[in-house]
């Protein structure tokens, strides 16, 4: 058990009515902790690509909570459309099916106002059917606002952007909003939509007034596609996808996608997008070919990507990348199966046009 799992599992206990059931916790905040792993990784890489494009020289700091609105892009990129996931037809929201959030992770069940609102990120874990999004109202700070038909997956989250995400707050779902003082401090405030669905918001740095004021901009009663702008096609056999992180606070200078596909007991391929407004032409030599088009396998044997994308890059990860030994009975993804999904992999004609995201 690791530190971050000691304090976890402890700070749940003093606040907890009844018994926690620890391995459930431990499992999930394990996953979490991969998926930070993950994020951290997809932030660094985009960053120092960047950096070698841009010839900067010196230090880059992968702060998942916020370093895509800080690099350089966000200063000197053109106006376009705000970045909205494109609305998912038939689909009901929240207020309607709310036992269906979480349920399909290429499907979020609520949005926002945009015309008072911007979105910054949204993201779907299968997993512990959990959905978020975090937005900005005006100049205001940003809120993350997370919703599930299960209470303990919203409880059990890490706040957004706690340095070391070490920080862990149980709250009563009364709607009440109530300060806290880890890290820099902040918000938040849990509560029910509608019965059967649990919510959390939070927004570091602000107060109880800006809360308010951007809660109500959230809509429950519409249905968002969470993978705009990629979508993936067939994926491999007994596989399916588990996750959807769309990070958007540096458009339209810059954008992430990130698609995460699992096999029991727990092989991962992750397909992931990165675009930057000043990325150079891709000049990698191809060494592959992938659905007709040219492909290049790095090194380490476990990306493969697509090229030709103009100022982006689209990677599939795959095969077993951690220290300890894989479970048993573990059939790892291959590269041929990275290639047919890039293959099937379809991405939207412009990135820095919302209305092609579909």
């Amino acid at each position: 058990m690791t530190d971050l799992d000691q304090r976890i599992v402890s700070v749940l206990r003093e606040h907890a009515e009844g018994e926690t059931d620890t391995g459930r916790l431990l499992r999930r905040s394990r996953a979490l902790g991969r998926r930070r792993q993950v994020r951290r990784r997809l932030t660094a890489g985009t960053a120092l690509a960047l950096v070698g494009v841009l010839g900067f020289v010196g230090v880059v700091r992968a702060d998942v909570g916020g370093l895509a609105e800080r690099m350089p892009w966000t200063a000197a990129t053109p106006t376009a459309g705000v970045p909205v996931p494109p609305k998912a037809d038939g689909v009901p929201g929240a207020d309607q099916r709310p036992e269906l959030v979480g349920t399909d992770p290429l499907v979020l069940h609520l949005g926002v106002d945009t015309s008072r609102a911007r979105y910054l990120r949204w993201a779907v874990f299968g997993s512990n059917r959990t959905e978020s999004i975090r937005y900005r109202v005006g100049g205001g700070k940003p809120v993350l606002v997370e919703v599930s038909p299960d209470a303990r997956a919203v409880n059990e989250l890490l706040l957004d952007g706690l340095p070391g995400a070490e920080g862990a707050i149980p709250v009563t779902f009364d709607g009440k909003v109530r300060e806290f003082r880890v890290g820099a401090g902040g918000v938040i405030r849990a509560w029910q939509p509608v019965p059967g669905l649990y919510a959390r918001a939070s927004m570091l740095g602000g107060d109880r007034n800006a809360l308010a004021e951007a809660l109500r901009a959230i809509r429950w009663n519409e249905a968002r596609r969470c993978d705009a702008p990629l979508r993936l096609g067939a994926v491999p056999q007994d596989a399916q996808v588990a996750t959807c992180e769309v990070e958007a606070g540096a458009f339209p200078g810059g954008l992430t996608v990130l698609l995460t596909i699992t096999r029991s007991p727990s092989a991962t391929m992750e397909v992931r997008l990165v675009y930057g407004a000043q990325i150079a032409r891709d000049v990698t030599r191809a060494d592959r070919t992938v659905g007709g088009r040219p492909a290049y396998l790095y090194p380490d044997g476990h990306q493969l990507e697509l090229l030709g994308i103009p100022k982006a890059h689209l990677t599939a990860t795959f095969g077993w990348q951690w220290p300890e030994d894989p479970p048993k009975g573990q059939i790892d993804f291959t590269e041929t199966e990275a290639a047919n999904v890039l293959a099937g992999t379809r991405v939207a004609q412009d990135l820095t046009d919302p209305s092609t995201w579909r």
